[in-house]
């Protein structure tokens, strides 16, 4: 019998440990137009904390800052515990190559969580079930091509210019195109999985990079488990493109209808 090949989510995120930096390698497979896939590097950075043996707890938040483009190649993590509290702990993790300049700057939050009141303000929106929405086309984007998007609204349409901005709203489904069970490592890129506002608004692709992302997880590393589930249906919309920057939000849930994670993100834009 062959060994199982491990996942290509996987072998993108995968991390080694050393004595004062763990160490990463950008992958092809998710490799954008100038740079990695941001959620990829979200992922691996959040992966390396996970397995830091001081780590306690449960993903609450992370933020990551790309302050640089990340060559192709090794690059390095500076993983420090900044704080702990009784029930959270405060992450700062710096990436570099070549023990240069910082490329990338990100700072995170785990939690112990407990049994508390509960309230669910956000309703799951109605959506046809993934397996009667179309797959979108395959982009020259490699790390698009790792993900099945299925638009059940908003659909990204390249196109002749517009007299006025198209709507920035989407509702989509979001797989893996090679399944993989869903976990805070997946969770994580695909809430950085959505196209550019920009592009549906403008119905163009224009020189553009996310700046910082945000996500916040509603669910813990168990929770997660349970629901045992190969994608998620997602919503993404702006509020304002200015002065050569646009905002980025979104919800993440699961086709129990249980919202996983909420995001939100600053992208520079040329147009």
């Amino acid at each position: 019998m062959h060994a199982k090949l491990p996942h290509p989510f996987d072998d993108a995120t995968r991390i080694t440990a050393g004595d004062s930096s763990w160490q990463g390698h950008t992958s092809d497979d998710y490799w954008a137009f100038v740079g990695p896939f941001g959620g990829a590097t979200a992922a691996t950075i959040l992966r390396a904390l996970i397995d830091h043996p001081e780590r306690a707890g449960d993903p609450l938040a992370l933020t990551v800052n790309y302050c640089a483009p990340i060559a192709k190649g090794p690059f390095d993590l500076d993983l420090r515990l900044v704080k702990t509290n009784r029930s959270s702990q405060h992450w700062s993790v710096e990436l570099s190559q070549g023990g240069g300049e910082v490329a990338t700057l990100a700072t995170a939050v785990f939690a112990e969580r407990r049994p508390s009141w509960e309230h669910g303000v956000a309703k799951c929106p109605d959506a046809k079930p993934f397996e009667q929405t179309l797959p979108f086309p395959k982009i020259a984007a490699s790390w698009a091509n790792q993900y099945e998007f299925r638009f059940v609204e908003g659909e990204m349409r390249i196109g002749p210019p517009q007299t006025e901005p198209a709507s920035t709203y989407s509702k989509i489904w979001i797989s893996d195109r090679t399944p993989r069970k869903l976990d805070m490592l997946s969770l994580m890129s695909m809430s950085d999985a959505f196209f550019g506002r920009i592009f549906h608004a403008r119905r163009e692709l224009v020189p553009f990079g996310t700046v910082s992302l945000t996500t916040y997880f509603h669910t813990d590393a168990e929770e997660l488990a349970a629901e045992d589930i190969t994608r998620v249906l997602a919503t993404a919309d702006a509020k304002i493109f200015h002065k050569s920057y646009g905002d980025q939000n979104g919800e993440l849930w699961s086709p129990n209808g249980r919202l996983l994670a909420t995001t939100t993100q600053i992208a520079y834009f040329k147009a």
